[in-house]
């Protein structure tokens, strides 16, 4: 017990810490870094936690291929806010209020209506977090939802080496 509160500690503090270190840096690519190192941080507490196949999704899907995609687009595109005029940045701002009250609304939905919902297949204790219960839910269940996010980060690569061919 005392080990697991040990390697809980040795993974947290990091985890704060590059948290904070996404949200002070000044460049986009230093955000990106630190957010790559809290993603294996978090993964280190999927493992404490006994979630291995959600500790390995972590580090193959968020902090491989999504950060990658994520530093290629930042790169690609050389982001910085030196080109946007002061009129422009405000309607940004507007837009990422909207946007991230938006996103608070669709988490307030989907925990009002929790409850409701039953477990379906992984329902059984014996079954529950095992690799073949989450790909039948995955592939039943969420087969929609999946494939949306499939085409959306689809979009968003085309969209960025299109913006990234307008500017050369």
């Amino acid at each position: 017990m005392q080990a697991e509160l040990v390697l809980f500690w040795i993974f947290a503090v990091p985890l704060v810490l590059t948290a904070l270190g996404v949200l002070i840096a000044r460049s986009p690519v230093y955000a990106a870094m630190n957010l790559v190192a809290a993603f294996f941080c978090l993964a280190g507490i999927y493992v404490l936690l006994t979630a291995h196949l959600i500790a390995f999704m972590q580090i193959l899907v968020y902090a491989g291929a999504v950060m990658v995609l994520f530093l290629f687009v930042i790169m690609l595109l050389s982001l910085g806010d030196e080109h946007l005029q002061p009129e422009r940045r405000r309607v940004m701002q507007y837009v990422g209020v909207g946007g991230a009250l938006g996103l608070l609304s669709v988490l307030v939905a989907a925990i009002s209506r929790l409850p409701d919902q039953a477990m379906g297949p992984l329902a059984n204790p014996d079954r529950f977090g095992t690799v073949k219960a989450v790909g039948q839910v995955l592939y039943t269940q969420f087969l929609l939802p999946f494939e949306v996010t499939s085409l959306l980060l689809l979009v968003a690569i085309v969209g960025a080496v299109v913006v990234a061919k307008e500017r050369i």
